[in-house]
């Protein structure tokens, strides 16, 4: 006070008080995406090796990038499919379960009132989640977290990239000696050969048995 009024007498400026700096707004949407780590699937079963949802999702995007190729490239059913595209949804697919966590599928589709009930608390997990981005994003974020940007042939490409994940879970989980997952594995592999895909197929059979194989036999005389 002495100060200002001393500035003042000497025909000095006063300095004004700087005003509080005004916090940006915050957006959690990537931020809850993060803690896909934190969730652990099979939660039914005893695993020889927990599986975060990262990992799962992450496994997702890439088979799914790969059966964009093989139909673009090696079934020739690839015309309109976008590999870039189906990718990043599969980075999505189940960003949902952040919210209502890993519903066990015995449950999830044991009948239709259930699937149809579970269906739409992931459709309002997908929209609660979409509406932490900027308003600006929402609408792509959404369509991305529910799959709505995908053709119906694009549809099915991820959800056969899923099923794989999961069949080579269980393929793990069985050669490490787990006999928990014995029965998953068959159920999990005439899944996939009841969706009639091309691209699964495919993979099935060129692309799976080297799951069983370990590093020096996967590179040995390759590289």
């Amino acid at each position: 006070m002495v100060y200002c009024i001393c500035m003042s007498l000497h025909g000095c400026a006063v300095p004004k008080a700087k005003e509080p700096a005004m916090e940006a707004e915050t957006y959690p949407f990537s931020a809850l995406l993060g803690r896909m780590k934190y969730i652990t699937r099979w939660s039914l079963m005893r695993n020889g090796r927990p599986e975060s949802l990262s990992e799962h999702t992450a496994d997702t995007a890439l088979i799914a990038h790969m059966l964009c190729l093989i139909a673009r490239h090696c079934t020739g059913t690839g015309a309109g499919i976008r590999p870039d595209t189906v990718a990043c949804a599969a980075l999505y697919h189940d960003a949902p379960e952040i919210l209502t966590g890993d519903m066990p599928t015995p449950v999830k589709y044991k009948n239709d009132a259930l699937r149809t009930a579970y269906k739409a608390v992931e459709a309002q997990s997908a929209k609660a989640i979409a509406s932490l981005l900027p308003d600006e994003l929402a609408g792509t974020g959404e369509i991305y977290l529910t799959g709505a940007i995908l053709s119906e042939g694009e549809r099915k490409l991820l959800k056969a990239a899923d099923r794989l994940s999961a069949l080579i879970k269980c393929m793990e989980e069985c050669q490490a000696g787990n006999r928990e997952f014995a029965a998953a594995l068959e159920q999990q592999r005439h899944a996939i050969e009841e969706m009639r895909c091309l691209e699964a197929d495919f993979f099935l059979e060129h692309m799976l048995p080297c799951y069983t194989q370990n590093l020096d036999e996967l590179t040995r005389g390759r590289f």
